[in-house]
């Protein structure tokens, strides 16, 4: 899920996911140019009943977001308005990680145009307050990964941003990762979006073939070890798969994932370079977001050389912060069940 540059925040250490995850991050600024909503559907609570009558959505926090008509200027996380541009609803600006230094997309942009974006902030820590407030917003969306709070959301200007619109929160933490999805599309369908587009159902039936695929795969490979961690200069986290909504949907179609022991913060266990073979692994899904390092940056770590699984090659990319659609994973599962098909137990 986001990358660890620094793996420093002002509230987190080192061990908290916090830290980890929401370090880095791409570089840009402003707001999208298409707007945000406006169908007929109601709330998937069934609260309202027209584009024009009121609108409310709960949310995982408890909270239900009011407003008197569908939202249509949606402010969300880069990854929550990748996910809800893949279920058909479009958002007026972002705020997260969007474009690399380069000027491409970052992975969380998923399919948005990010030649048309700017954003509110995509550093972590950054959200500007001003520009939010001159878009008249009229809701605010973003994931949950610890507890209730607001993904890339400052706390330090929180209280003053939440008060400019109704906020939702979707919690992406020890659930599954269908259970995820399903979340947002409600929440898409809510603002109008047609679930039932043809774009939608194929991305379902992609992500449906492509789970299938996984189950049969772990099951002709039965007792391949999978871990699942990312790695900086001087630890390598290894995480736990009950947290990760992805990782927690690989289980249940049959991956036999290595579960660390001594998980610090709630999110993986932090090992030392020289500890790095702690847990034998036949396959590592390695973290891919820009700030976490790659196998060539790994490469003259010796106990990383050393672990059987990277001597095999057996090393596949894991975007540990997915975009939360049918289009935005069933790549991912794809990738999986073609990694855990081609590998060996090497363990």
């Amino acid at each position: 899920m986001s990358t660890p540059r620094t793996l420093r925040n002002s509230r987190a250490s080192f061990l908290s996911r916090r830290g980890l995850l929401a370090a880095g991050g791409a570089l840009g600024a402003g707001a999208l140019l298409t707007a945000c909503g406006g169908g007929s559907k109601g709330s998937a609570d069934g609260d309202s009943d027209s584009a024009s009558g009121p609108w409310t959505f709960k949310d995982d926090r408890g909270e239900t977001a009011k407003a008197s008509r569908t939202p249509k200027k949606v402010v969300a996380f880069t990854g929550t308005a990748a996910a809800l541009h893949d279920f058909g609803a479009e958002c007026t600006a972002v705020f997260g990680p969007t474009v690399l230094k380069d000027g491409k997309p970052d992975p969380q942009a998923g399919d948005l145009d990010v030649a048309k974006l700017t954003v509110l902030g995509n550093a972590w820590g950054e959200f500007n307050v001003e520009k939010y407030a001159a878009l008249s917003p009229e809701l605010l969306v973003t994931n949950m990964i610890q507890g209730t709070e607001l993904w890339y959301v400052p706390d330090e200007s929180k209280k003053k941003i939440l008060g400019f619109a109704p906020s939702v929160g979707i919690n992406v933490s020890k659930v599954s990762l269908t259970h995820v999805i399903g979340r947002y599309a409600e929440l898409a369908a809510s603002l109008g979006a047609d679930l039932g587009a043809k774009r939608v159902t194929d991305a379902k039936a992609r992500f449906e073939k492509a789970s299938e695929t996984l189950r049969k795969a772990a099951q002709a490979n039965k007792g391949l070890k999978v871990l699942a961690a990312s790695g900086s200069a001087d630890l390598l986290y290894v995480s736990d798969p009950a947290v990760y909504a992805d990782l927690t949907y690989f289980t249940s179609l049959g991956i036999d994932f290595v579960v660390p022991g001594k998980v610090t913060g709630g999110f993986f266990e932090s090992l030392s370079w020289e500890n790095a073979g702690k847990y034998p692994a036949d396959l590592i899904l390695l973290d891919n977001r820009t700030s976490a390092l790659q196998p060539k940056d790994l490469a003259a770590k010796p106990t990383w050389a050393g672990l059987p699984a990277v001597k095999a090659g057996q090393i596949s990319p894991w975007l540990s912060e997915p975009r939360y659609s049918y289009a935005g994973c069933a790549p991912l599962v794809e990738a999986l069940a073609e990694a855990v098909q081609k590998a060996k137990k090497v363990a």
